[in-house]
């Protein structure tokens, strides 16, 4: 995507989601355009569906999106402590068939025309998570001696961003004509299939 993209911005400052599309603006190296003479609906439409973001560039740009910065550092934070630890331990939580757990560097090769035999970044997946049936929870969790607060941390995590993805839906549903809750009530956020990849490169 060479050249210079002018991609909405949609800000979740507001709970409120007709002053959040109030909010979204377009970037660009110039002033945005002045779109206060439409109606919130028609802005958003503007922005999400009229080629600028959902169609034409398939992205756009979150601000505000109420994830707490605490959070996201504890996140940081217990994802390094998860890679630091000795390899022998990362290798009993070795990525299993459902697609859960740990990847070793080189077990990945993304650029096949890389130089390297494979990817250099070693990752950790975690699956979709269900409090309800914690029985049948496939996913792999470093044990809780060695890392206390890993488990908890990631769970909050996923939860934060589901609830910002959740609003993003509401904004699209509304550029679509349709109520915000739409695709609550369809029934389309029920079991959400949401992958959390953790990622560690060497420096």
């Amino acid at each position: 995507m060479a050249g210079n993209l002018h991609l909405p911005v949609v800000d979740l400052a507001s709970p409120d989601l007709r002053a959040a599309a109030e909010a979204i603006r377009q970037v660009t190296s110039l002033d945005p355009p002045d779109f206060r003479n439409r109606t919130p609906r028609k802005r958003l439409r503007a922005y999400l569906m009229a080629g600028q973001a959902c169609v034409e560039h398939g992205f756009f740009y979150v601000t505000n999106h109420g994830v707490d910065r605490g959070l996201l550092e504890a996140v940081f934070a217990q994802s390094k402590g998860l890679f630091d630890l000795p390899m022998e331990e990362k290798m009993a939580l070795l990525r299993s068939a459902n697609h859960r757990g740990y990847t070793p560097p080189y077990a990945e090769k993304l650029d096949a025309s890389s130089q390297f035999v494979g990817d250099l970044k070693e990752s950790f997946y975690i699956g979709p998570i269900d409090d309800g049936d914690m029985h049948n929870d496939v996913n792999q969790w470093p044990s809780e001696e060695r890392l206390p607060s890993w488990k908890e941390t990631m769970k909050l995590y996923i939860a934060a961003v589901l609830d910002t993805g959740t609003r993003i839906l509401s904004l699209i549903a509304l550029g679509l004509d349709l109520e915000a809750d739409f695709f609550q009530k369809i029934g389309a956020l029920n079991c959400p299939s949401t992958f959390l990849r953790l990622l560690h490169y060497p420096a």
